[in-house]
């Protein structure tokens, strides 16, 4: 494994991190803490959760996935040999079940205070904010449309002073942004020079079918000192090359939940067939090139590897020791440079 540190801080983590969205819903409680067993014993020290997961969000499955780290944690007791990350969910319809005030102070507190309940533990190394609560573009909205009629009001200040409280208690040690914008993470770094905690990570979507990541954030990334945990890093499965062909696995995850079709699109499965051809070439499997791409990155802190199955996972996992050359590098970006981000 290789490791690095989150940024401004002392944390050591490793460069995979293990994402958990699908304990609960496609994996069972078992499988969950197989997939933590193997990956810790790998070297995997960075898990990242949510209280949002697992995926599709249902009121009958939320949080699920928390509880089922935690019961691992208890049976393990390898808390403290973990880094843990998790995000309190953000705003709209599709998190009504959870609840509707948005980041507000008491929102911040209810949600930190549940999660440790579930995850069993007494403080969260990072603690993350799911997605903003303004209009903006993000989960896949290409460009940005101004709504003049936005309810939402400025609060960066009044939820960096809800995150002070919570660290000084001891449960949270760092905090970081998900799904922002260039913005709106420069606006958090401004408001921290007011004595208030620094976002230290942003946790975005970024892969061979959608680096948008590299046109704006990241150089506020290298120059801010602001590391991105890239999750969606095979593009929901899309860039293993199963989904090729037309193809459809039995419990793949296009096949239970068609509405995840963000890295499906005709241009997107057109670059997945070019860079499949191209893995193919110098004899390398489509995931552990499109996995290694991402962990070369100076700006990256962590690739959040998810799977279904172990053999998934594994291969995953193993990407952390292939080196791309400078030839397969000069491969990927001629093929983005003509179908750039297929994928928002």
């Amino acid at each position: 494994m290789k490791y690095t540190k989150i940024p401004h801080t002392d944390i050591k983590v490793s460069k995979i991190c293990l994402g958990t969205m699908t304990w609960g819903n496609q994996n069972t409680e078992a499988e969950g803490h197989e997939q933590m067993d193997y990956a810790f014993e790998q070297g995997v020290n960075f898990f990242d959760t949510a209280e949002l997961y697992p995926v599709p969000a249902t009121a009958e499955t939320y949080a699920e996935t928390e509880r089922i780290i935690g019961t691992w944690f208890k049976k393990t007791g390898n808390r403290d040999k973990v880094v843990l990350a998790s995000k309190i969910a953000g705003p709209g319809d599709y998190t009504a079940h959870i609840r509707t005030n948005g980041f507000s102070p008491e929102a911040i507190k209810d949600a930190v205070e549940n999660s440790l309940q579930r995850l069993q533990t007494d403080y969260l190394d990072l603690y993350q904010l799911h997605w903003p609560e303004r209009q903006a573009n993000f989960f896949g909205q290409r460009d940005y449309k101004h709504n003049p009629n936005d309810p939402w009001q400025d609060n960066f200040n009044e939820s960096l002073h809800a995150l002070d409280g919570l660290i000084k208690e001891g449960k949270i040690r760092q905090v970081g942004i998900s799904n922002e914008t260039p913005w709106g993470t420069m606006r958090y770094l401004e408001e921290s020079k007011k004595g208030l905690p620094r976002m230290v990570t942003i946790q975005n979507a970024y892969s061979l079918l959608c680096r948008s990541f590299e046109t704006s954030l990241a150089e506020v990334s290298m120059r801010e000192g602001i590391g991105l945990m890239a999750y969606s890093p095979l593009g929901f499965g899309v860039l293993s090359g199963k989904y090729l062909g037309g193809n459809l696995p039995e419990g793949s995850r296009l096949t239970l939940f068609p509405r995840f079709a963000r890295y499906s699109g005709k241009e997107a499965t057109e670059a997945t067939q070019q860079y499949y051809d191209l893995a193919k070439k110098h004899g390398l499997s489509l995931a552990q090139m499109s996995l290694a791409f991402i962990n070369q990155q100076p700006f990256v802190t962590g690739n959040i590897i998810g799977a279904s199955k172990m053999e998934q996972l594994k291969e995953n996992i193993a990407s952390i020791d292939v080196e791309l050359s400078q030839e397969v590098i000069d491969g990927i970006n001629e093929i983005h440079n003509s179908i750039p981000n297929p994928a928002p």
